[in-house]
């Protein structure tokens, strides 16, 4: 074997193939991701502001003093309470409504590729457009507020600080949900059937063998959709800027993605902005290793 064999040996592996059609995406990952990452922590260490292309400034070391000037702030303390609400709304709710819609239309039931269609469509659906629906419906003489007549809340849904939010994490839940009803029919194409023949043979009724059979059947894809909702949530900032005019009222739907906008865009100060983004990646990242940890804890 020549030297220049062996040296691209050494570099490609022993699946040199493999590595070849790799290689695009860990560039990918590393131009998209790794390197923002990297940049957004070291601004987050610096005195770091935006300045004209080509100038030369100081941009000294700052320590932990813009981590102190976030925690310290409430608007940002109160975005991570309000993106704590919103997951403890959206994600048990994707879970279950995605796991028993995907399940009923994986029966044989009439239209059911209309259906499947239909729970898809707003997903793929302009949000511009879709949050429009839901200004139409929700605002204080919208549809719903309507029909209910006196039982309206007061002030309506997306003025109102404590329903805000939770209006959110529902329309945000439905928006979604397709993507989510696309992954659990894809996992009960691997549930045998047998299972479920053993479990009538031993007198289990549709609910019993739903429980016993479908659930244990799809929990690698619930520790998937559990970790994606988790991520995707935790990175909100469409809805609340679109739906609530920017956080509203008062920042009780504002996110912290929406705050580091805010702050790293608008108000020019990037290097808060990032501390904002370091602080958020470390908590979705000890969130999903607590859920991978429980919800996940029997695909091992």
């Amino acid at each position: 074997m020549s030297r220049r064999t062996g040296v691209l040996g050494v570099v490609l592996g022993k699946q040199p193939i493999g590595t070849l059609f790799v290689t695009p995406y860990v560039v990918f990952l590393a131009a998209i991701f790794a390197y923002p990452l990297g940049f957004a922590v070291y601004m987050s260490f610096h005195d770091y502001f935006f300045t004209a292309p080509g100038a030369i400034v100081e941009r000294p070391w700052v320590g932990f003093a813009n981590y102190a000037a976030v925690l310290s702030d409430p608007a940002v303390r109160r975005s991570f309470v309000n993106v704590g609400i919103f997951l403890l709304i959206n994600v048990p709710l994707t879970v279950i409504l995605s796991l028993l819609l995907a399940y009923a239309l994986n029966a044989a039931i009439r239209w059911r590729t209309f259906f499947r269609v239909s729970y898809y469509v707003p997903y793929v659906a302009a949000s511009v457009a879709v949050v429009g629906v839901w200004l139409f419906l929700f605002n204080s003489d919208g549809l719903v507020n309507r029909i209910l007549g006196p039982l309206a809340p007061d002030p309506s849904w997306l003025v109102n600080s404590k329903l805000a939010m939770p209006t959110v994490a529902i329309y945000v839940t439905w928006k979604q949900l397709g993507f989510f009803i696309l992954l659990y029919l894809a996992a009960l194409q691997n549930v045998s059937k047998d299972l479920y023949e053993a479990a009538s043979m031993d007198g289990a009724g549709r609910l019993k063998s739903f429980w016993n059979v479908t659930v244990p059947g799809v929990r690698p894809a619930t520790t998937l959709v559990v970790l994606l909702a988790t991520v995707t949530g935790a990175n909100l900032f469409t809805e609340p800027y679109l739906l609530t005019g920017g956080g509203g009222p008062d920042g009780a739907s504002a996110s912290p993605v929406l705050i580091m906008y805010q702050k790293g865009i608008e108000q020019g100060n990037p290097d808060i902005g990032s501390a904002i983004g370091v602080l958020l990646v470390i908590g979705v990242l000890l969130l999903a290793l607590v859920e991978r940890r429980f919800v996940g804890r029997e695909d091992r």
